[in-house]
């Protein structure tokens, strides 16, 4: 079992529904498309911070790292990160600092499945 976020550059939609919303075209698109993306520079900014507080899955030795997927950068397409923890290492100060991370960012967090926004 995951806790999944999604992170995204854009305005922040009014509420969780609106955000559902969002979420779902910015997927249909960036993720479940056709198409493959580079993920912007303020995502893959974002990934790095991530990943300064808690190394990545693959290189991770000690099993500290809280990433269900790797590399993390993988889980990036253009202005959208769609990305897991493991439900373990998911407790509320590492999501905290996913959240805070976005937020100082100017980045949207989006808790995926309570669809509600994350601050």
């Amino acid at each position: 079992m995951s806790y999944d976020l999604a992170v995204w550059e854009g305005e922040r939609p009014a509420d969780g529904r609106t955000a559902s919303q969002v979420f779902s075209d910015l997927y249909d698109r960036y993720i479940d498309g056709e198409v493959e993306y580079p993920p912007s520079q303020r995502i893959a900014a974002y990934v790095s911070v991530l990943l300064e507080r808690w190394c990545d899955i693959t290189e991770d030795d000690e099993d500290t790292s809280p990433w269900s997927t790797g590399p993390l950068i993988d889980e990036a397409s253009g202005p959208l990160i769609y990305f897991a923890m493991r439900w373990s290492m998911a407790e509320e100060r590492r999501s905290a600092y996913a959240v805070a991370a976005a937020e100082s960012m100017g980045l949207v967090c989006f808790d995926v499945q309570r669809g509600r926004l994350r601050r």
